[in-house]
């Protein structure tokens, strides 16, 4: 018998009786080659200081695979350079590279994938950067407690890397973090490893919930979310899970059209077409227009309004500049982080999550679900819109002053670290109200898409231009 399959048969309090007592140490030594030693020893020590570990990885597919040649030990992800007590760390800590020696496939699509930039995208935020580093760094207690399944050194323009595509920094970043740099255990957590809990919707839950993606809350709250609940867990039930629609056929990229944030990147076509509305911008709209992409969206037909509200927005959020132009920021986040979709991506993935869908929905019922979630998306990028022209044209006016320090004001970025009420609300929309409605839309919740999301929206809206009004009447008595 296998030292590993002896391991599995015997309770951890009787396995560390028997390693101490020498009974097992002594019969493995005859049997055991070099490496099956290195392996022997690890699990020996490791069942008296941390015994769930060993468990877990004896339990695992990686202790039990269905040939003996591909059974995964414990020094084929840490090494042999730790052997005592006292050079613990000289373990290796594996990476997401480490997995992707046997699982090429996964790892390339993961790279190729949203999950891979999530470090990125992190870091792209400017509030990201204020906070303490107990919880920026190796406490990952605040964002970058998710965000670290995403690739540790990819440099962004504020590392002076203008390409398009993130460049790596060689192993520079991620030698600062001793722990947090295997990213494929987010999902399949460390030692178990089982695909089966990855492909449980309760695995995307950890990140997936809460303040600006309550997705979780919006599956469970959902038809598909309360029939997985009912029926059973089971591989195969009718009830789609977040793998069914997210990971289609299992494709670790994890893309969907809208992205994110329910963002795309304007087409040519319908940026030039602006000039028409606002002729005193046709210089700026021309040389925005010459950067862009040409091409249609699937479903959706862009109006010149909805196209100057979310030119606002994006320039809320500096990624578009005065003039309408891009900025480093756009480079970074939408062209680098991928926080939107050009028409030739967004087009090829929107159809297939549709046919998904329609393997259980007709397609009558799955295009007028996708489109109604897409109107949704344009009212409440609309009603965003009136909020920010309000607050613009107070700092165009001098009654806000920009706050030293900042490019962009308003600055949607900022977060929480804005300096009036009527920002913050602005920042509330769209990290909170926004996401949930659109959100909410697509998962089908409808209560989150409506008491959660459009009516909290609604309601700052109404709540910035009020306060506008009167900001603008106290600056008026100040100035007679």
């Amino acid at each position: 018998m296998k030292l590993h399959q002896l391991l599995a048969s015997t309770t951890i309090a009787a396995l560390m009786l028997l390693w101490h007592t020498g009974s097992i140490a002594d019969s493995a030594k005859k049997t055991l080659d070099e490496e099956q030693m290195a392996h022997k020893d690890c699990a020996g020590c490791h069942v008296t200081i941390n015994p769930g570990i060993v468990k877990q990885h004896l339990d695992s597919p990686h202790a039990n695979p269905k040939k003996v040649e591909d059974e995964v030990r414990c020094h084929d992800c840490h090494g042999t350079n730790h052997k005592t007590m006292d050079d613990y760390a000289k373990a290796e800590m594996p990476t997401a590279e480490t997995c992707g020696e046997c699982h090429k496939k996964q790892m390339k699509q993961h790279k190729n994938g949203k999950h891979n930039l999530g470090w990125l995208v992190m870091k792209s935020q400017i509030a990201w950067h204020g906070q303490p580093g107990a919880i920026t760094q190796q406490g990952y207690r605040g964002c970058s407690g998710c965000h670290k399944i995403g690739e540790k050194g990819l440099m962004g323009v504020t590392d002076g890397n203008m390409e398009a595509t993130p460049k790596s920094d060689g192993g520079k970043e991620a030698s600062k973090y001793r722990y947090g740099n295997a990213q494929c255990d987010a999902c399949h957590t460390r030692h178990s490893f089982k695909a089966s809990e990855a492909a449980d919707p309760r695995a995307c839950s950890n990140c997936h919930m809460g303040f600006d993606h309550p997705q979780w809350e919006m599956y469970t709250s959902s038809k598909h979310g309360i029939v997985w609940g009912i029926e059973g867990h089971e591989e195969g039930e009718r009830a789609p899970t977040c793998q069914t629609c997210h990971l289609m056929e299992g494709d670790h990229e994890v893309r969907t059209p809208w992205g994110f944030l329910g963002l795309r990147i304007p087409i040519k076509e319908n940026v030039l077409a602006l000039i028409d509305v606002a002729p005193s911008l046709k210089e700026p709209l021309t040389n925005l227009a010459a950067a862009l992409p040409s091409g249609n969206y699937m479903d959706l037909d862009d109006d010149p309004q909805w196209t100057f509200d979310r030119a606002l927005i994006l320039q809320a959020a500096g990624v578009l500049d005065a003039s309408l132009q891009p900025t480093e920021r756009f480079i970074e986040i939408v062209v680098q982080a991928q926080a939107a979709r050009g028409p030739d991506e967004f087009n090829q993935i929107r159809k297939a999550m549709k046919e998904n869908c329609n393997k259980c929905h007709a397609k009558g019922f799955v295009d007028m679900h996708m489109k109604a979630s897409d109107e949704i998306i344009k009212a409440a990028d609309h009603e965003f819109a009136k909020a920010i022209q309000a607050v613009q044209g107070l700092y165009k006016d001098g009654i806000l002053k920009k706050p030293e320090g900042w490019k962009y004001a308003p600055d949607l970025l900022q977060y929480y670290d804005a300096k009036t009420k009527i920002e913050q609300e602005l920042y509330l929309i769209m990290l909170e109200y926004r996401q949930r409605t659109f959100q909410g839309a697509f998962h089908v919740s409808n209560d989150y898409m409506h008491w959660y999301g459009w009516a909290p929206l609604k309601t700052a809206v109404n709540t910035i231009l009020e306060e506008e009004k009167r900001m603008r009447v106290e600056h008026a008595a100040k100035h007679k």
